[in-house]
């Protein structure tokens, strides 16, 4: 009989904790808190903003968003993160600012959030968030410092990141017969005969710039040609044998370009791809959002997408935005639901449909995501090779993009040597790294 009371006495026990956990509220202790964000006036954000009422309605939280464009939103969070209490309790932030926050202890540690049981949800499923995405934009601490290893630490989470993928015309490819490019130098090629098959287009749009356009398209190339800025050691190495296949690449793009390639930004180039004046476009996936819409596209419907081309290696850029909780935030539990519920795999698909960035390989595979916008299952798989250290994200990486972004279009649009400019670049960055103490420990 004792046995059977005990036995029931567990049972009842059970039930009453099984209850228990089924209403219990994750969210209660926040109900009625508002949040202060902050986000730039972006494409993926405006996506959020028409999913964010669906957060308030479902834990009671409020959320008063301050979007900004992202320099001034680079300007006012480093105003903001100063403070001894900030206003925002939640941020967006690009994708080079992880190095300057984090070095400077600005950014919480989402370690002791995520152990936490009151606040984790233990079918968030992080092993489906794009593996690229996290290490480029939310860790730091380990190999090279910005990189995930034994000693990396997660300070942040993506949330409309970026990859680069190749946009072509399916009607110019079909009318001449034309196999899209898996490989660098069938990209080449085509970049090249295309403009001799259809005269007056260019054959790959293409950022050219002076400054960080044209070093962001140098990049591109790079990573794929098995290039790097630096090797283990940070020994500039951007004067080698693939640095230099990279800046002929990107010279031969642009000298196979539209009319006025050598002064393209981003927007340029793809203006001249929306416009049909070129037949490829690679760059970031935020771009495809445009493609088919009538008031900015004349090509609408004509757009196919593929991988970016493969070289040495497989390898796309990683780039975009993530979210983190400022270490002055004044509502820290609050703003991780808030994260938490963002880049949820329901808020992600929310998300998605709404036209954002996801940021896990679920969605980029959800049938209801692919018959809306069916190139997602395609940038999914491109993401499979997102290379997190396709640019270094280290604090003095700004003015060493500048130099190389200068130094690249004196050879683009002045005929500068590639060898020895590319040399002088590793010079004046390993003086910079110097003076920033990376060669302490080898000196």
């Amino acid at each position: 009989m004792l046995s059977y009371l005990k036995t029931t006495v567990c049972a009842a026990a059970g039930l009453a904790m099984a209850a228990t956990s089924v209403i219990a509220d994750p969210y209660a202790d926040h109900r009625g808190e508002t949040l202060v964000v902050n986000f730039p006036a972006h494409p993926h954000f405006d996506a959020v903003m028409k999913v964010l009422p669906e957060f308030t309605k479902e834990t009671g939280i409020n959320v008063e968003v301050d979007q900004l464009q992202y320099l001034k939103m680079r300007e006012r969070q480093t105003l903001e993160l100063t403070k001894n209490k900030g206003d925002y309790d939640l941020i967006a932030y690009v994708v080079f600012s992880k190095a300057d926050y984090v070095y400077a202890d600005q950014l919480e540690n989402l370690a002791r959030y995520f152990m936490n049981p009151k606040l984790a949800d233990p079918n968030f499923d992080a092993e489906d968030l794009i593996d690229g995405y996290v290490a480029n934009i939310g860790v730091a601490g380990g190999k090279k410092g910005y990189l995930p290893g034994p000693t990396g630490s997660l300070f942040g989470l993506p949330f409309g990141s970026e990859t680069s993928i190749l946009g072509y015309r399916k009607d110019i490819f079909e009318k001449h017969d034309l196999k899209v490019p898996e490989t660098y130098d069938e990209l080449l090629e085509l970049a090249c005969l295309i403009p001799e098959l259809e005269p007056g287009m260019g054959g790959l749009a293409s950022r050219a710039a002076s400054g960080h356009h044209a070093s962001h398209a140098f990049l591109l190339h790079l990573a794929p040609l098995g290039g790097r800025i630096f090797d283990d050691e940070w020994n500039p190495i951007v004067d080698n044998e693939a640095g230099v296949k990279a800046a002929e690449a990107l010279k031969k793009i642009v000298n196979c370009g539209a009319e006025g390639s050598k002064t393209f930004g981003f927007a340029e180039a793809g203006a001249s791809f929306l416009q049909g004046n070129s037949a490829m476009f690679l760059d970031s996936t935020v771009f495809a959002g445009q493609v088919n819409n009538p008031d900015k596209s004349k090509v609408v419907g004509k757009i196919g997408w593929a991988p970016h081309p493969v070289g040495v290696r497989a390898g796309s850029q990683t780039g975009g935005f993530g979210i983190g909780i400022p270490k002055n935030a004044p509502n820290k539990d609050a703003a991780f639901l808030l994260m938490q519920w963002l880049t949820s795999k329901e808020a992600d698909k929310l998300i998605a449909l709404a036209g954002g960035n996801p940021s896990r390989y679920s969605t980029h595979a959800d049938p209801e995501v692919n018959e809306k916008f069916p190139h997602m299952e395609t940038f999914g798989e491109a993401l499979k090779n997102a290379d997190p250290d396709w640019r270094p994200i280290i604090p003095v990486w700004g003015k060493i993009n500048a130099d190389l972004g200068t130094t690249l279009s004196k050879i683009i649009v002045d005929d500068f040597p590639i060898q020895e400019s590319l040399e002088g670049v590793s010079v004046r960055t390993r003086a910079l790294m110097d003076e920033a103490g990376y060669y302490t420990w080898t000196q």
